[in-house]
């Protein structure tokens, strides 16, 4: 016997991009044409200007991320108090004293864990809390300490924050439109590696059209261009560790408070990363 022939199944379709996917591409750029004249405002100012709107962006961005790690059971006070010493240490002194400031959070962390008699690992908790102000509060410190390079800090400090934001808006519509092959799969779904390609011209391109006027009196072009590749690795790789934080925890963002962009922490996540790679590469180049 022969079986009846089996509909032709038709080929699946690509999906179209949604009205949400373009809801969110417009709430990023609305929220980053608001936010980026702020903070460029401010690292303009410099000084204690730009320390409270690191600080306030630091403080938002750790409650964030003690919030996603909450069944690790992080000590969020002694996290806020290292937070508040690191970037008040590289603010007034040295990244040695924040470094000290940083070491006192631990000592308070094991204090408190101890003093609680809570459940849970100790060392989960007291790792997961010294964590926060590590990574948050020297990625940070050192946007203070960019713009702390002494007479080019105010062109260092808006070149890097120029590129991140650059390398993160075209890495974000590239691979919304081209996207096909995936970056990190493991660690952040959502990456691709066209994205990469795109925010990787962008940052390098910035930071080229950023430093030009300066190539005879600070950097050379190729010092410049070199500057935007380390800024364009180290900038997806903050953003992808954060992404493998969230995966490994279950959730999506780490808040709404900036809408399409998600959390505090969410916007800040590449400037961490990007701001500690600039600044040793500038001070390689200087030196």
């Amino acid at each position: 016997m022969t079986s009846e022939p089996q509909p032709v199944r038709p080929a699946p379709r690509m999906h179209a991009r949604t009205p949400g996917t373009m809801s969110n591409l417009w709430s990023r750029l609305l929220v980053g044409a608001a936010g980026l004249p702020l903070v460029l405002g401010m690292v303009w100012l410099g000084h204690w200007y730009l320390f409270l709107l690191v600080l306030v962006a630091g403080m938002v961005a750790l409650h964030e991320f003690y919030w996603m790690t909450r069944p690790l059971r992080p000590i969020a006070i002694a996290g806020h108090a290292g937070l508040i010493g690191v970037l008040f240490a590289i603010q007034v002194s040295t990244t040695t004293w924040a470094l000290g400031a940083l070491l006192g959070s631990l000592g308070l962390a094991f204090l408190l864990k101890g003093l609680s008699g809570t459940s849970g690992s100790a060392t989960v908790s007291v790792a997961t809390t010294l964590l926060g102000p590590a990574w948050i509060g020297f990625g940070l410190g050192f946007v203070l300490l960019l713009r702390d390079i002494p007479g080019h800090g105010r062109l260092a400090a808006f070149t890097v924050l120029i590129a991140v934001f650059a390398d993160d808006t075209f890495a974000y519509i590239g691979g919304r439109t081209l996207g096909r092959h995936k970056l990190a799969p493991a660690l952040s779904p959502g990456k691709t590696l066209e994205g990469f390609v795109f925010g990787t011209v962008a940052c390098v391109f910035a930071t080229f059209v950023a430093l030009y006027h300066d190539r005879h009196t600070y950097l050379s072009i190729g010092q410049a261009v070199l500057l935007g590749v380390a800024i364009a690795a180290a900038a997806p790789a903050g953003d992808l560790f954060e992404s493998m934080l969230k995966r490994d925890m279950g959730v999506k963002d780490t808040g709404e408070l900036l809408g399409g962009h998600g959390g505090m922490l969410d916007r800040l996540d590449s400037i961490l990363f990007a701001s500690v790679a600039a600044f040793y590469t500038i001070l390689a180049y200087t030196t």
